[in-house]
């Protein structure tokens, strides 16, 4: 009968440590779990000025992108499970690159007109001085017009072009719609 008991005190014992263990096990996976919804939502706020700022100037996205691609690297789960639940790669979507790209096409196109625009203006009313007082200052004026409005174009082009490579590499990278 002493066995019997002592079985039965053992038997017990080992009950009581597995639920221990089990609880211990329990807390540690519901910790876990936490601690990767803190670090999910912490991503979330991290780009949430990112997704806002590309919206606005597309520029952003190739000051964020690398800076997302690292983060990626470091918590792929969490990034896996935000892109799920976005149902699109987070933060900057093949899509949103694209759109981006076609936003930034848009404004140069803008841009190129108005600043057409403006110069012809200024072009027109130095010609027109030029008409009424002929003389080398207006003459020097109108060629520095044509100079000034040729440099500014050169510059904002080469910019246009340097971006919108960067998007189009971007996207044409970029995982999912």
């Amino acid at each position: 009968m002493t066995i019997a008991v002592a079985l039965l005190v053992v038997a017990g014992a080992l009950a009581w440590v597995g639920r221990q263990v089990a609880a211990v096990a329990a807390e540690a996976a519901a910790a876990t779990a936490e601690a990767k919804r803190t670090r999910e939502l912490t991503i979330l706020n991290l780009f949430a000025p990112a997704v806002a700022g590309a919206t606005a100037d597309p520029r952003t996205i190739l000051v964020w992108q690398p800076v997302a691609q690292a983060a990626r690297a470091l918590f792929p789960d969490e990034f896996n499970a935000i892109d799920r639940a976005m149902g699109t790669a987070f933060p900057f979507s093949r899509a949103r690159l694209e759109a981006a790209h076609a936003q930034w096409t848009a404004e140069w196109l803008a841009w190129e007109r108005s600043h057409d625009r403006e110069y012809k203006r200024r072009a027109a009313e130095a010609e027109h001085q030029l008409a009424l007082v002929p003389s080398p200052d207006a003459r020097l004026t109108l060629e520095s017009i044509e100079r000034e409005k040729l440099a500014l174009y050169q510059r904002r082009y080469e910019e246009y072009v340097r971006v919108a490579k960067a998007l189009d590499a971007l996207a044409q990278g970029a995982a999912g719609p």
